[in-house]
């Protein structure tokens, strides 16, 4: 037996499953955890808000392939995690969120900042869970890593009152967990699939995030190549394909390439690998026979469903027995075009797509981190992608604020990277209290804030809609003097082919920076 506080435990545990970074804001409730950090390797990086807590620990996990941890205090801290706790569970990523409560012998009271968590915390979480003594917080953690690791990914809460921190707990590394994993058998399942694919004429892969959650990426580029299946991706799995190799499609859906959306729409059998079929996703699919694969029976909704890993589902199918598909990937080769967008504009404000390929061209082998607005649009239709996690961006869920937090994760999970954030003058007012974190850790971001002085997109749709805008015209601070009063370098940029050089600058400074590029306030994204 080994006794030693709950919190301490907690840490030690964290630490043995390789976790470097812990991302929070301290509060009463959750003091103790705290304390055992204060002496601990793993390291705090202390967010100006909870919510970029959650971001920057979602980051961490998309950039890393691990699981991020944040935490936060009881009450408002707490709540202030669930924009994040809902984005990374819109998406499929695997994030551990221990916040405090007020001790045991308060709870039901309705004492000061106490409110009940675990029931606001269900709908975004895998497992919400309310800790009442530290053995089953214990045996809940363990069962917390063994999905990360086996089942599903997403969020997984666990509210956990001051008092029982300071538990005396028997930590026990060999310890089971609180219960077993389902290991379905599929043996009719394999049988009628291998037949599916043995007489289909027209396959495709849908390749979605689960790819690269399930480090599966190896082995879906040598199942498409041993037996020559087409290959499109849903927009949060771009990367986990190769987008310059021949058996990519590109992107399906909406905003999805001609290629792919021909492909699914005509298929006579569709392999979805790792996504949920999301509305989006959809949009690109006709009627035939869809074999889907994803860890949460939540998302199957195919023909023959598989509730399993997505590499041990390849490796089951590897040496099956497919017929010539060449026909088929040459119909689909004659539909492949690159979607020409001009950028050649030479007007002053410098045209946002111009300004989005300019940073693009500089940032050449960094990560882009995207926030949610008409910016991700043109960064989309613009980027080709070659390796997994080198775009990060909120896909399922899209809140305003994602990228500069999320960058901070992104960084000290890839310290081989330069970072690059690409971010609207909204959104970037939604978390900008981060600078702050970025200056303390001296974490060499270049951001980019593409500033057309409103809430562009839905500038859009309110023309489209009502031939009238309201209330989307923003009133901006000076973002340049903004960023030297946090001590970052910056400059303000309006004029095409000024972008370019401006950010190679930066990123040869090799310390923060912060770019505004003002742009045409009136130029729109193409619809879908």
């Amino acid at each position: 037996m080994i006794n030693m506080k709950l919190a301490d435990a907690i840490i030690k545990l964290l630490k043995e499953e390789g976790l470097r970074y812990v991302f929070g804001h301290p509060g009463e409730q959750i003091l103790p955890l705290y304390e055992s950090l204060r002496t601990s390797t793993v390291k705090h990086v202390l967010m100006r808000h909870e919510q970029g807590a959650a971001h920057a620990a979602d980051a961490y996990a998309r950039a890393s392939g691990k699981f991020g941890v944040c935490i936060a205090s009881a009450g408002p801290g707490a709540l202030n995690l669930t924009m994040g706790i809902a984005t990374a569970y819109k998406d499929s990523v695997p994030l551990l969120v221990i916040t405090g409560d007020v001790p045991l012998r308060l709870k039901g009271c309705n004492v000061f900042q106490e409110v009940e968590t675990t029931s606001i915390f269900k709908p975004i979480t895998l497992e919400s869970w309310e800790i009442e003594n530290s053995q089953e917080a214990i045996l809940r953690l363990k069962e917390a890593f063994d999905i990360f690791q086996k089942g599903r990914t997403g969020p997984i809460h666990l509210s956990i009152p001051r008092d029982v921190f300071d538990e005396e707990v028997d930590y026990s590394p060999k310890q089971e967990s609180a219960k077993p994993l389902k290991t379905p058998n599929y043996q009719d399942k394999f049988l009628r699939i291998t037949k599916l694919l043995g007489k289909s004429k027209k396959p495709v892969i849908i390749a979605g995030a689960g790819v690269f959650w399930s480090n599966a990426v190896e082995k879906l580029y040598n199942f498409a190549v041993k037996h020559q299946i087409p290959v499109a991706t849903t927009y949060p799995a771009r990367g986990v394909f190769h987008e310059d190799n021949p058996l990519y499609l590109g992107m399906i859906g909406i905003r999805g390439t001609e290629a792919a959306n021909s492909a699914g729409k005509n298929a006579d059998l569709i392999v979805a690998m790792g996504t949920r079929l999301s509305d989006r996703t959809m949009q690109g699919i006709g009627e035939c026979q869809i074999i889907q694969v994803n860890t949460d029976e939540k998302c199957l909704k195919g023909s023959i469903n598989l509730e399993m890993d997505v590499g041990r589902t390849l490796d089951s199918l590897m040496d099956i027995e497919t017929p010539e598909h060449g026909e088929w990937l040459d119909r689909l080769e004659a539909l492949k075009r690159d979607y020409h967008i001009q950028t050649d504009f030479e007007e002053t404000p410098v045209k946002p797509q111009r300004a989005v390929k300019e940073i693009l061209d500089a940032a050449k082998d960094a990560v882009i981190v995207n926030d949610a607005g008409s910016h991700t649009t043109w960064v989309t239709l613009l980027q080709r992608i070659k390796e997994p996690a080198s775009q990060i961006f909120s896909g399922g869920f899209g809140p305003m604020g994602y990228a500069l937090p999320a960058a901070v994760g992104v960084a000290l999970a890839r310290p081989d990277k330069r970072v690059v954030v690409i971010v609207g003058d909204g959104g970037f007012q939604m978390t900008l209290q981060e600078l702050a974190t970025i200056v303390e850790w001296d974490i060499p971001l270049v951001v980019c804030i593409i500033n057309n002085q409103s809430l562009g997109i839905i500038k859009q749709w309110q023309r489209m809609n009502y031939g009238k805008n309201y209330e989307v015209d923003l009133v901006n601070p000076d973002f340049v003097a903004l960023a030297h009063s946090y001590g970052i370098s910056s400059a303000s940029v309006d004029s095409p082919g000024e972008i370019y050089p401006m950010v190679i600058k930066a990123l040869q400074s090799k310390k923060p920076n912060l770019i505004e590029v003002i742009v045409d306030r009136e130029e729109e994204i193409p619809l879908p």
